[in-house]
């Protein structure tokens, strides 16, 4: 039985690939003659498919080149089956999607149904009520003193505990490490610890200050479903997006050595006038004054976001900001991998990591979110944007300032991103590690 609905299933989906194949060979490949599009080529019947297969593997490379070359980095994209949508790199649009048309632009059904049996009803995936439950429990927490304090000691701990001596093995023994990997499995343990007070390796002491706690005292959304989802929704948050920033900036640091040098003298000038010995960990006050290792961190994810693209779902007709006309039920994606590649934005070195950028006067200069939305934007803004920084700025300040780290990888040569939710290297940042001399 199983073997006939296969050889059934085959005989209909052969044909129809086939088909498919013969149609992109024929006519969606391009000719020596065509005009120069601005924005997504649609075909018949087929609409972007034949372009998005030829460029699935570059797809984040591809949609950015498409979005530089239109009028206003904005563009329409059909998919079969009526599937349509826009695609901006345009902060006027971020703008009105994430800010002053905010209603119309939920996560919408499509896209939690998709993500439904990973996400659940999570923070990242719910709209409405259920978001706003959330949202305003999660607010309260982040906004207490208490657990700021508490992350600092948490990654502070798990720093000398954990991290630095794997490190200083590594060192000792001139052993390979995949230094992505190795930042995954170091914040999977802090935001264990620091949203669901559980510890994976049992290390430091309980306490009764983490985000669980404040959902489970709510009687009306504590079903095992319900907290279940907010667990992964917030592992996804504290992991994926502060190993990825981190991984894309060491490995940017490494052909960079005139930046490392300059994070490495603002360090030394911090711990100098605070009179603290290496070795000692820095505290919240500290890592403010760090306004160019800030810097150098916000640069790498301008370049190499997090999370590199987000959609939205549109509830009625609109028309955005630039004129492009949107239908009800139409997707709607800002590109922020793109925004960080867009001369409009950013001017011609837009493709270069350069901190400086960001200072004025020696201090860090705030970007609009709408340009720089890395950690989104508006009423769904993330909420932990300053801890993420603050664990960041601790985590790069502490491994600079006693390793030197080699990227086990050709000169110039660009990881190949691992497109999914979060933006990862594929294969991992192979990486050496030496104990600087004093």
């Amino acid at each position: 039985m199983e073997f006939a609905v296969f050889s059934l299933q085959t005989l209909i989906f052969v044909p129809i690939f086939s088909l498919l194949l013969l149609y992109i060979s024929l006519y969606a490949k391009p000719k020596k003659n065509d005009p120069p599009t601005h924005g997504f080529k649609i075909y018949p019947l087929v609409g972007t498919l034949p372009d998005f297969l030829r460029n699935r593997h570059r797809f984040l490379d591809w949609s950015t080149e498409i979005l530089s070359r239109c009028p206003t980095n904005t563009s329409v994209f059909h998919r079969p089956g009526k599937v349509h949508g826009v695609i901006t790199a345009n902060p006027q649009i971020v703008e009105h999607m994430l800010k002053s048309n905010f209603d119309n632009y939920p996560k919408g059904p499509r896209f939690r149904t998709l993500l439904q049996d990973f996400l659940g009803t999570g923070i990242f995936n719910s709209d409405a009520g259920v978001w706003k439950t959330q949202r305003k429990s999660a607010s309260h927490e982040f906004n207490t003193k208490s657990l700021r304090n508490f992350a600092m000691d948490n990654v502070a701990l798990e720093l000398r505990t954990r991290l630095i001596p794997i490190l200083e093995t590594a060192a000792a023994t001139e052993k390979k490490l995949d230094l992505q990997d190795t930042l995954e499995r170091f914040a999977f343990d802090n935001v264990c610890k620091v949203a669901f007070n559980v510890d994976p390796n049992c290390l430091t002491e309980k306490k009764d200050e983490d985000l669980l706690s404040r959902f489970i005292r709510n009687p009306r959304n504590n079903s095992p479903q319900f907290l279940r989802d907010i667990v992964i929704n917030f592992i996804l948050a504290g992991r994926d997006t502060t190993s990825s920033a981190l991984s894309w900036f060491f490995w940017l640091l490494s052909s960079k050595p005139l930046v490392e040098q300059k994070i490495l003298k603002e360090l030394e000038f911090t711990r100098k006038k605070n009179n603290k010995s290496l070795g000692e960990s820095y505290g919240f006050d500290e890592l403010r004054e760090m306004h160019y290792l800030h810097a150098s961190i916000s640069e790498a994810m301008r370049l190499y976001p997090p999370v590199p693209i987000d959609t939205k779902a549109c509830e009625k007709d609109d028309t955005l900001p630039d004129g492009t006309f949107i239908g009800k039920d139409w997707f709607i994606s800002y590109h922020t991998y793109a925004m960080g590649r867009m001369e409009s934005i950013w001017g011609e070195d837009c493709c270069e990591y350069k901190p400086e950028r960001w200072i004025e006067n020696g201090v860090y200069r705030q970007e609009s979110p709408f340009k720089y939305p890395v950690f989104h934007a508006g009423p769904r803004m993330c909420l932990g944007k300053e801890m993420a920084y603050i664990q960041m700025k601790l985590i790069a300040a502490s491994v600079l300032e006693r390793f030197a780290v080699e990227v086990l990888m050709e000169k110039d040569e660009c990881p190949e991103h691992l497109l999914s939710l979060t933006l990862r290297m594929k294969g991992g940042l192979p990486v050496r590690v030496k104990e600087r001399i004093v």
